[in-house]
């Protein structure tokens, strides 16, 4: 029987047959006298009735499509990494989780009541096991589009919590900064030391705020951090009657040239929420680009990915 590469031809379409759900069609391979060139070569294998003659099976081909836009996606941010001068390429976080974790309130941080009353969560950390961070940008002072373009070349995602004081003065750059995904939460008014307010003060400043970004911005934010991290159990209960549902603190904060740290550890952790803050060299020893450079730097050195905080709350 002269076949030579018919056998490995019929193992190949046997296997992508069952891999499809379905029994390959007959192939006659029995000796003929036929001896023209193309019978010197092997009989044709005909593909199974309805199959595709590649061989390829749906699995394989729907692999190897994914293969190359994870391929197209890694070259794309490796160029975002060396146009704006980041020592590495960003790493890619997990996709978000199907059931998002439970939120509690930090030991130490609570307050009288917490519990009890439902007030919204006080934490530093999102219950996590995957080795990813959040970063925060506090206020809106410094309005600078060199970093709404480098955010959204290198598709970092970021949360932003705005003081309306600050915000006021160019609404349309936090708009940009909505049309590329990001999420702008409550961080009052005027910025004030909300414990030494009574609860109405504190009130007028949360629910202010959460109208303010409604009507600039077209919805009322869920995640309000108070001014310094400061706040009793008036600015809880103030927040939750205003719709909040959640207060994310810190655990870190990054500057240009520095971090500071709230563990002793000085260290990272999976889930640690990021604090920084709209400055640029009027207050800082750089500029927000330099800033992302130097969080990107020991996030990504640390094996460590950039989450999308929303998606875990």
């Amino acid at each position: 029987m002269r076949v030579r590469g018919g056998a490995v031809v019929l193992a190949v379409a046997a296997l992508a047959s069952t891999a499809c759900g379905g029994a390959a069609g007959p192939v006659d391979t029995a000796d003929t006298a036929d001896t023209s060139p193309e019978a010197e070569a092997g009989p044709e294998v005909r593909p199974a009735p309805g199959r595709r003659g590649d061989f390829q099976a749906p699995p394989a081909r729907a692999l190897d499509a994914y293969a190359s836009k994870l391929r197209r996606s890694y070259a794309a941010r490796a160029l975002a990494a060396k146009r704006w001068r980041l020592a590495k390429v960003p790493l890619s976080p997990p996709a978000p989780p199907a059931r998002k974790p439970v939120l509690r309130t930090r030991e130490g941080f609570e307050v009288a009541g917490h519990e009890e009353e439902g007030l919204p969560p006080v934490f530093t950390t999102v219950p996590t096991r995957h080795k990813i961070v959040f970063l925060t940008v506090d206020d809106g002072a410094e309005k600078d589009p060199a970093f709404l373009r480098m955010m959204n070349d290198l598709n970092i995602p970021y949360t932003a919590f705005l003081s309306d004081y600050l915000v006021k003065e160019n609404y349309g750059y936090f708009e940009r900064m909505q049309d590329n995904g990001v999420t702008l939460n409550n961080h009052t008014l005027h910025h004030r030391y909300l414990p030494a307010l009574s609860y109405a003060e504190q009130k007028r400043e949360i629910c202010g705020m959460q109208d303010v970004i409604e009507k600039r911005y077209g919805r009322r934010p869920a995640l309000f951090r108070p001014p310094y991290g400061n706040y009793n159990r008036d600015t809880l209960r103030a927040a939750g009657s205003c719709g909040i549902k959640a207060a994310p603190l810190w655990n870190e904060e990054v500057f240009p040239d520095r971090w500071d740290y709230r563990e002793a550890d000085r260290d990272l952790h999976p889930g640690d929420i990021v604090l920084s803050h709209f400055r640029g060299r009027g207050d800082w020893d750089g500029t927000m680009p330099d800033m992302v450079r130097a969080f990107m730097k020991l996030v990504t050195d640390k094996g460590y990915a950039v989450a999308r905080l929303e998606d875990y709350l």
